[in-house]
């Protein structure tokens, strides 16, 4: 596979090279006219070109999976359109389709590569001639900040697949491309030994890559800084002090909550949660200074007919309907007051459901007769719902309506439509908006939301759990405050309200797929049925089922691509050997 863009953020850098994230410079034809290892390694401005491409392999989320998002395969979401890759893979328990290969065998090969990149970066970097138009204090100075972002990607590269096949062989050498990349490496270290090279790689960059100032300067937007190493450990260890895998990694709360704890500390006056929740996510870091973004793939600026937009929008608007919020989801949202419209949440921060229904809070004011009235404003700002205006009409999902027509396949299933990452400005003038398309992987909301379900789990629920959740809430829209809830005056009601917070304020980003298996929780969310609504002409909302899905133990990890398994003879995962 080949992806046709280069990362923006770093264009002032790259000009003079259109590099490719699948291929790069090492993965020549002899006998071509393109570049071997030793002719990139033989001057320093083609060495940068190769190491800026690594940027590139990147993931962007936006109907990156079949041209279905990846949380259309959890219980936020249901693709509308049949061909969608997570419809046709995960939703039925196939974990081999090829619809979905961009998120299983394919990523394998990805990674690996950017791997390799990683790995020759830092085999041969110092080999490199010394460049004469620069003095040997930027020399020394750009030395490390390329051999910190090598280990960093690095680190970021093997915990993708951790999360995907668990522990895999870690490879340090510069294997062959044209062979399989894992000759000779098929031992699978324990989760102890995969965390501690994680965090050692992390420690290694962050002591060499640049300063947060200075990847503020023109021409480093985007590049790795000290607070993205220091957010993907907060990540990693969050995830590692998880009920899924903290008895084999050895992580603790206490470690977990200190580091989230040391960015905060460190790092509050650079970063802050955006005054808009709608711009934590549509405003861009490089040219709008995003105060929320930690780390970012920057794909441009983009329009109507770019991957996310036409596939997202409501068919009423002319678009593929796409991703589509659940019911499930729009449960999840508090009332604006910050009250619960239910009587609580399960461990997976869902509602508990009762025959199809939670059971209503009457205390709340909520009522199924008027839904969406009186909710979380997060709930608005992500997902289009019946009657709400968007680009100067009202959503009409009643069917026969404009965005539930009589015949249109693609119409949503569940009632709604996604807001979020839908920039209005794109539908001007019949559809000849544009916008910037940023995937955001890290900001500032993530870093508190760690830190408050460590901090939980370690003292909780306490002061500063309260305080942490509160900024995000009221950032948000909500009023009330979390100390005020007599209904979380414990740690593991604290613990299934966080779960619940980090779903919400995070839907959509790619961490529900991973936070339900780090909360041991994922047969309990992923297959449950996704749940939807029918408006009827006069109004009625009546809750239905708008598919049911499969999940069962096995596919807490993924199968480890077919091939590599009889090419190597690699071990995999339990319940997958022999395509089972």
């Amino acid at each position: 596979m080949k992806k046709s863009y280069i990362y923006k953020g770093i264009a002032s850098l790259m000009v003079a090279f259109s590099l490719t994230a699948c291929s790069g410079f090492l993965d020549k034809e002899p006998g071509s006219n393109q570049m071997t290892g030793d002719e990139t390694f033989s001057d320093w401005k083609t060495m940068e070109q190769y190491h800026f491409d690594t940027y590139n392999f990147l993931l962007n989320g936006q109907d990156r999976v079949g041209n279905s998002w990846l949380d259309t395969a959890t219980d936020l979401a249901e693709n509308s359109y049949s061909s969608g890759g997570t419809r046709v893979s995960f939703n039925i328990g196939n974990y081999y389709a090829t619809g979905a290969a961009a998120e299983l065998s394919a990523l394998w090969g990805e990674r690996y590569r950017a791997i390799r990149k990683c790995n020759m970066i830092l085999e041969r970097i110092d080999k490199v001639p010394q460049p004469t138009d620069i003095s040997a204090e930027t020399y020394q100075r750009r030395l490390g900040y390329y051999k910190g972002e090598a280990h960093a990607f690095r680190a970021w590269f093997y915990w993708e697949l951790f999360l995907r096949f668990g522990p895999v062989p870690i490879i340090k050498e510069v294997l062959d491309p044209n062979g399989d990349l894992l000759t000779g490496y098929t031992t699978r270290p324990t989760i102890a030994e995969y965390c501690d090279f994680l965090i050692s790689e992390l420690d290694e960059a962050y002591n060499l890559v640049m300063e947060k100032a200075e990847s503020d300067e023109s021409g480093n937007q985007g590049r790795i800084n000290k607070p993205v190493v220091l957010g993907l450990k907060s990540r990693i260890l969050l995830y590692m002090a998880s009920p899924r895998f903290a008895d084999e990694s050895g992580v603790s709360w206490e470690e977990a909550r200190d580091v989230a704890e040391q960015f905060v500390t460190l790092y509050s006056g650079n970063y802050r949660l955006n005054d808009n929740y709608t711009n934590a996510i549509l405003q861009n870091a490089y040219t709008e200074n995003n105060p929320e973004t930690i780390f970012y793939r920057n794909d441009g600026v983009q329009g109507w007919s770019s991957y996310g937009y036409y596939n997202c929008a409501p068919v009423g608007e002319g678009g593929n309907g796409g991703l589509c919020p659940s019911q499930n989801l729009i449960d999840m949202y508090d009332m604006a007051n910050g009250s619960s419209p239910f009587a609580g949440y399960d461990e997976t921060g869902a509602p508990i459901y009762i025959n199809g229904a939670p059971t209503v809070n009457a205390a709340s004011g909520y009522s199924d007769a008027s839904m969406w009235v009186g909710r979380d404003p997060r709930l608005a700002a992500s997902v289009l719902y019946q009657g709400v205006e968007w680009n100067g009409r009202n959503i009409n999902v009643v069917r026969g309506g404009a965005d539930n027509p009589i015949g249109n396949a693609n119409s949503t299933p569940t009632g709604y439509y996604l807001r979020k990452y839908m920039p209005e400005i794109i539908l001007q003038n019949n559809h000849t908006g544009s916008s910037s398309r940023d995937w955001i992987i890290q900001r500032y909301a993530e870093i508190l939301l760690n830190y408050a379900e460590a901090e939980n789990e370690v003292n909780g629920p306490n002061a500063t759990v309260y305080e942490l959740l509160d900024q995000i809430r009221h950032r948000g829209g909500i009023t009330g405050n979390v100390a005020d809830r007599t209904d979380l005056n414990t740690k593991e009601a604290m613990r299934n309200f966080i779960h619940k917070e980090r779903t919400i304020e995070l839907a959509f980003e790619e961490h529900r797929w991973w936070d339900v298996r780090r909360w041991d929780v994922a047969v309990e969310a992923l297959s449950r049925d996704i749940y939807g609504v029918d408006v009827a002409a006069n109004g009625t909302i009546t809750r239905k089922v708008a598919q049911n899905r499969v999940f069962e133990e096995k596919m807490y990890l993924y199968p480890i691509p077919e091939a590599e398994e009889w090419k190597t003879g690699i071990e995999n995962n339990q319940g997958w050997t022999n395509n089972k």
